[in-house]
């Protein structure tokens, strides 16, 4: 196969940010005086954006406007402050993207995550690559799995959507991977499982980073 560019989702893919993601949504939860959840639920609560994440982890009957505002932005204020505790990047991650990098791919990141998060996380923790376009959720561009901002990434890179393999680690990559004309690959270190990649469309699985140099 021949490709030019890659796009990775971040949460998942490149860092393993759930700790964090998880300590900080509980405790902003405990402050409101709401129940807390097992760190392992939140694999499932993350990856389709801020606001669906809090309403996952509220009370069913809490579930209102209001209440959704006011915890998004107080786990913004808490997460701006504990995003580095526990996250790392995943073993062979560095592998991964040096090698990418020395056959001359172009190297993006679109995520879920709001876009100052995003940003911050990957030039904090993954400054020795370049990824640009570095795309986070954005209020104008809607959130994956809607192919608009993947679409947007080809086109910024000039190049034609079959040209770009996309890593992800959950169905919501694998179906905007799909939904843009992309190479869908599953990355099986993340938060979800081989059967959900599989049934979303993911065309590979990888069990490893350093396998996805054999896709290119």
């Amino acid at each position: 196969m021949s490709f030019k560019a890659v796009i990775f989702d971040l949460d998942g893919t490149l860092l393993d940010t759930l700790d964090d993601l998880a300590d900080s949504a509980n405790r902003v939860l405990t402050s409101h005086r709401f129940p807390v959840h097992p760190v392992d639920s939140y694999r499932y609560f993350v990856g389709d954006g801020l606001q669906t994440l809090v309403e996952r982890i509220l009370p069913e009957d809490m579930r209102n406007a209001q209440t959704i505002s006011r915890i998004v932005l107080d786990f913004k204020e808490v997460y701006s402050r504990n995003w580095h505790v526990k996250s790392r990047m995943y073993e062979g991650i560095d592998v991964m993207l040096n090698g990418l990098q020395q056959a001359g791919l172009a190297l993006s990141v679109l995520s879920n995550k709001p876009h100052e998060f995003t940003t911050v996380c990957v030039q904090q923790m993954l400054s020795a690559w370049t990824f640009d376009p570095l795309l986070g959720a954005r209020p104008e561009v809607p959130k994956k799995p809607d192919p608009a901002a993947a679409v947007e990434i080809a086109s910024r890179l000039q190049l034609d959507p079959a040209e770009i393999l996309y890593l992800g680690d959950t169905a919501t990559d694998m179906k905007t991977a799909t939904g843009a004309g992309m190479y869908a690959v599953g990355a099986l270190w993340g938060f979800r499982t081989a059967e959900e990649l599989t049934a979303n469309g993911a065309a590979k699985i990888i069990s490893i980073p350093q396998q996805l140099l054999d896709l290119i």
